[in-house]
């Protein structure tokens, strides 16, 4: 198949299951189900609590976060990004816990030039510890309009979806002295936050704040966990893994998409790659 013709059928995809998740799931409520976390009037929750706007200006950014702990399950959020001329800035999107040595699930979106594409951040925290990054440039641009990003988190592993396309996995391998998020639960957090002593091309591309207020937008937060669903609908995400079209699909992101990878990278692990790196990836 042509790349042409792959990137067609990946959008075609993507499209039918975000259309599909919009006119199926009942969109969780802003109100009921987090706090605004700073930012004062800059986070907004809009639509009789249907929407969410985080706002960032020069003087502040924004942020919210879940009212509810969760240990395991699958979430989904629908994210329009900061359009435009958005160097500088930082969409974060993630799990965590608290304390010196938390568990986090991220994902990262380091704002751009306008025209130069977004770069998806990911990194996975256990027992305090990161340090396990790849990045990806998406097939789309995620500023025209919502796309659902969603992580999957069971026992055996952590799936980062796009549209419900994997980008990423991160296998449990306890069995080999990898540390795995298992016992702490965790919240949601977002915020939008200014970074550009790092996040466009290293820090070089500075904010422009004659572009702010710099906006992104929420809607449609979906929490399945066990707490939530019927037995059926649970078995789903806690032995979630990837069936053949799913590691195809993989394949195909890490393949076009991947811009940086931790295991890698040999010169920032001179004496040698990190245990996980050896072994299957998929």
């Amino acid at each position: 198949m042509s790349s042409c013709s792959e990137v067609s059928m990946v959008l075609l995809v993507s499209l039918f299951v975000t259309s599909l998740m919009a006119m199926t799931a009942s969109a969780g409520n802003f109100y009921q189900d987090f706090d605004i976390t700073f930012g004062g009037e800059r986070a907004k929750i809009l639509n009789g609590g249907q929407l969410l706007t985080l706002n960032l200006d020069k003087f502040s950014g924004s942020g919210f976060k879940s009212k509810n702990e969760y240990l395991f399950g699958r979430i989904d959020m629908q994210i329009k990004l900061v359009s435009g001329n958005s160097a500088g800035t930082v969409t974060a999107y993630y799990l965590s816990s608290e304390g010196p040595t938390h568990d986090e699930i991220d994902f990262e979106f380091l704002g751009n030039l306008s025209g130069d594409p977004y770069t998806l951040h990911t990194n996975v925290f256990s027992q305090g510890k990161g340090n396990r990054e790849q990045q990806f440039q998406l097939w789309f641009d995620p500023t025209k309009a919502f796309h659902t990003y969603s992580i999957v988190w069971n026992s055996q592993r952590i799936i980062f979806l796009v549209d419900n396309i994997p980008i990423r996995v991160f296998h449990n391998l306890e069995t080999i002295g990898v540390p795995f998020p298992k016992s702490q639960p965790m919240r949601i957090y977002s915020s939008l936050w200014n970074a550009d002593d790092w996040a466009t091309r290293g820090g070089l591309v500075k904010t422009d704040w004659t572009q702010a207020p710099f906006i992104a937008s929420y809607r449609n937060f979906q929490a399945s966990t066990t707490s939530t669903n019927s037995l059926t609908e649970q078995s789903a995400w806690q032995t979630q893994g990837l069936d053949a079209a799913g590691r195809n699909r993989i394949r195909w992101v890490q393949q076009k998409f991947m811009v940086y990878n931790y295991c890698s990278d040999l010169k920032r692990f001179p004496q040698g790659l990190p245990v996980e790196c050896r072994r299957s990836r998929f």
